[in-house]
C-alpha cells in the first residue's frame, strides 16, 4: 500500500506541475505567482470561517450528548480542504475547495466513507441488520423466520469455512 500511495502522490505533484505551467504559458508567470498567492489566501479565510463552524458544531453536538459523526467527518474535511488550499498548486486548490464549501462536502464525505469501509474487515465493520423482503404481516406463516439448516464444512469457501445445506432444509 505503501508504495502505491508514493507513486499517487508522485504522479499528483507531477500533475500539479503541469497544470502550473500551462497556466504560467497562458496568464504569464507574474500573474500565475499571483493567483496561486490569491487562492492560498483565499484557503486561509475558508479554513478560518468553516473550521470555525465545524468545532462550533461539535461543541454543540458534545453539550447535548449526541453523536458527532456527521460533525467529525466535516471538521475532518475541513482541515482537508484548508491544508489542500494553503499548498501551492491549482488542482489542490480544486479539492480543497470541494472539501471547504458545505454544499459540496456531503458527496465526499460520502464517498471517502464507502472507501473506508470497503477496506476494513468485516469484524469491524459492526453490525449488518438485514430485512426480508419476502416478510408478511406479524402472526402470518410469511412472517416466520427462513432457517436453512445444515453443517459446517471445514476447507473451502469464505475464510476456509462452507456451509453444506441438507437437501430437505426448507421452512415449515
Amino acid at each position: 500500500m505503501g508504495r502505491r500511495l508514493r507513486v499517487i502522490a508522485g504522479l499528483l505533484a507531477l500533475a500539479e506541475i503541469v497544470v502550473f505551467v500551462l497556466v504560467a504559458q497562458w496568464i504569464g508567470l507574474g500573474a500565475t505567482i499571483l493567483a496561486t498567492l490569491a487562492t492560498s489566501a483565499l484557503g486561509w479565510m475558508l479554513l478560518a470561517r468553516q473550521g470555525m463552524r465545524a468545532l462550533e458544531e461539535l461543541r454543540q453536538r458534545a453539550r447535548t450528548r449526541q453523536p458527532a459523526g456527521r460533525e467529525l467527518g466535516d471538521a475532518g474535511l475541513v482541515a482537508l480542504g484548508g491544508l489542500l488550499m494553503v499548498l501551492p498548486g491549482f488542482l489542490g486548490d480544486l479539492l480543497g475547495l470541494l472539501c471547504l464549501l458545505p454544499g459540496t462536502r456531503r458527496p465526499i464525505r460520502a464517498l471517502l466513507g464507502r472507501a473506508v469501509l470497503s477496506r476494513l474487515p468485516d469484524r469491524v465493520r459492526g453490525p449488518v441488520h438485514v430485512r426480508s423482503s419476502r416478510s408478511g404481516p406479524v402472526g402470518s406463516p410469511a412472517s416466520a423466520p427462513i432457517v436453512i439448516e445444515g453443517e459446517v464444512v471445514e476447507g473451502g469457501g469464505i475464510d476456509g469455512v462452507a456451509l453444506r445445506t441438507t437437501p430437505d432444509a426448507r421452512p415449515s
